[in-house]
């Protein structure tokens, strides 16, 4: 393969703006007193479909790390919970006014940050980001895609191989 340098500065640039997104995400919860994952669930809680055991596959975590991160929530008093109507195993979260002002903070935040940051580009400028982006997400989903096959395939080649 031929050598090109702009690729590995063009993953070097990646990998630095997802740890600042990370970063900024971090400060962001906690300047609301919150974590990152406190953060998430809130977010979850107020879509009004969370169900814990989703949430927790779907954030490839364990169902106790996110009983844990409820508790907390309900310790603080930005969540409520109740038993389902129609079937007791099933607990119903829903966010306080509390929760929602917590919520809400986060959101102005989270504005006042894309207004200062993002609104200084140009339309062009950023039209151009959201293509390639979306380019190279799909090059990474396919990639990743083709990835999984060909290890399921040689994981089938290994057990024929063994019998």
């Amino acid at each position: 393969m031929q050598e090109r340098p702009e690729i590995h500065q063009a993953i070097a640039a990646l990998q630095r703006l997802t740890e600042l997104f990370t970063l900024r995400r971090q400060q962001l919860a906690g300047d609301a007193g919150l974590t990152e994952s406190q953060w998430r669930l809130l977010e979850e809680i107020a879509a009004e479909s969370f169900m814990p055991s989703m949430f927790a596959r779907r954030r490839d975590c364990t169902p106790a790390a996110i009983s844990r991160g409820l508790r907390g929530l309900l310790e603080r008093g930005w969540v409520t919970v109740e038993i389902a109507s129609g079937d007791a195993r099933q607990r119903r979260y829903r966010l306080t006014a509390e929760g929602r002002r917590v919520l809400e903070r986060l959101r102005r935040g989270r504005e006042r940050a894309i207004a200062a940051v993002w609104q200084g580009f140009d339309v062009a400028a950023l039209r151009g980001f959201v293509g390639f982006a979306s380019e190279l997400a799909d090059h990474l989903e396919e990639y990743a895609k083709q990835g999984g096959a060909a290890r399921r395939a040689e994981r089938a080649r290994a057990r024929r191989a063994e019998v």
